[in-house]
């Protein structure tokens, strides 16, 4: 008896993703619920284990091959033995019957001749993908070549590349052949480098962009961060950050704008009444934005504490793919990278992200005097078709009164 590995429900809006290692090689033996193989889609890296104890009988999809959902990656035969167990049995139960099938086994040639029984959907895709059936390895009852086998075969193609429409955002038409050089390294991209490249692509494509800026005073921030720090430790168990004051101005912000929180929608604008913010964390796979849900009834501590989780799970790629869909709003701090100012890009479909950057002392005039004040450069980047100029101004403008004077964050003014 065998069981099916099959790639599971990836999540809203993932239909297929790409083999991206097996933990194990054919004929190990595997432990129900072990991690066997993993998957890389254009949002997270998962893991599929083991569905039931046995031997990796069979990889039908080598690493580096792109699946849908249901298509089939492998197969556990039964017992930690496999195939090798049942095979020693034979001639120990019966020497003298076995080798009668031997001769029946001379009418084999004959077989080339009937093509494996399959589906009319499998056999339809074969022939327009000019696929042979024979060629296809059958799980179907009675040796049936079913459509799930097909596809699996098509991914299992390295010329089968669902993700080309990324790439061609990236370089259009074909590329000229490019000499070997050793002092070059080609490394593939993978599949979530190509979803930025193609969503980045898409907002400068799609959206009416344009970036407004502003600077703030980080002053008053920093001293009641400082004047707090060990008692909100103390007593949350989370070190009291910038981003949580950022968070928090930025809703305040978003309900008097509210063009900023909403998206264009065919020939529609939806206004959302929730605030379900994207706080951008950088991995080594790339940037994912992790979305703080219901933020606008978060406290400080709440938000630190998710944003802290959701960094450590990023960078061990532990993030659910549920948890980095639907936001309204984005957040990202260029600033932990030492960036003074940046132009931040659309997260589409929505209408505004905020750029956060170095604190830096800088000279300003306050009152009549020159000081020196540790300032931050605002960077709002908005879709200009839904958000107007006078829109983007006063987010900026009430965003930096709430963190210049953070008791306005308390009173929600």
């Amino acid at each position: 008896m065998t069981t099916q590995i099959v790639v599971p429900t990836l999540g809203e809006s993932v239909t297929e993703a790409t083999v991206a290692k097996w933990f194990k090689a054919e004929g190990e033996a595997v432990a129900a619920d072990e991690p066997l193989v993993e998957l890389e889609t254009d949002k997270v890296t998962l893991e599929v284990n083991a569905p039931a104890a046995g031997m990796l009988s069979k990889i039908a999809v080598a690493a580096g091959s792109n699946v849908l959902v249901g298509a089939l990656l492998g197969t556990i035969a039964e017992g930690a033995g496999g195939i090798a167990k049942p095979a020693a049995a034979k001639p120990a139960s019966a020497p003298t019957p076995k080798p009668a099938p031997a001769p029946k086994a001379a009418p084999g040639p004959a077989a080339p001749k009937a093509e494996p029984v399959a589906s009319p959907a499998a056999r339809k895709i074969a022939a327009d993908n000019k696929l042979s059936p024979a060629a296809i390895p059958a799980t179907g009852k009675d040796g049936r070549v079913t459509k799930g086998d097909v596809l699996a075969a098509l991914e299992a193609k390295p010329v089968a590349t669902p993700m080309a429409p990324a790439l061609a955002l990236v370089a259009r038409g074909p590329l000229p052949p490019r000499p070997d050089d050793p002092r070059e390294e080609r490394v593939r991209m993978s599949r979530l480098r190509q979803r930025i490249a193609q969503r980045l692509k898409e907002a400068q494509n799609t959206a009416a962009m344009l970036t407004t800026f502003n600077e703030v005073d980080m002053s008053n921030v920093m001293a009641l961060r400082e004047q707090f720090r060990e008692s909100f430790e103390k007593k949350h168990g989370v070190r009291l950050g910038f981003m949580s004051f950022f968070v928090k101005a930025a809703v305040l912000a978003l309900k008097e704008i509210p063009a900023i929180n909403g998206e264009i929608y065919g020939d529609e604008i939806v206004y959302k009444n929730y605030y379900d913010v994207g706080v951008a964390v950088g991995t080594p796979q790339g940037l994912v934005v992790p979305v703080l849900r219901g933020a606008d009834g978060l406290s400080f501590a709440e938000i630190e504490r998710r944003i802290g989780d959701f960094g450590k799970r990023a960078r061990d790629g532990k993030l659910a793919l549920d948890e980095l869909t639907g936001g309204t709003f984005t957040i990202s701090n260029g600033g932990v990278y030492g960036s003074l100012l940046s132009t931040p890009i659309l997260n589409p479909p929505q209408s505004g992200i905020l750029g956060m950057h170095k604190t830096q002392k800088r000279a300003v005039v306050i009152g009549e005097r020159i000081e020196a004040r540790p300032m931050m450069y605002l960077a709002l980047s908005y879709d200009h078709r839904i958000v107007d100029g006078r829109e983007a101004v006063t987010f900026l403008v009430r965003l930096k009164e709430s963190i210049e004077d953070p008791q306005r964050l308390l009173l929600d003014l």
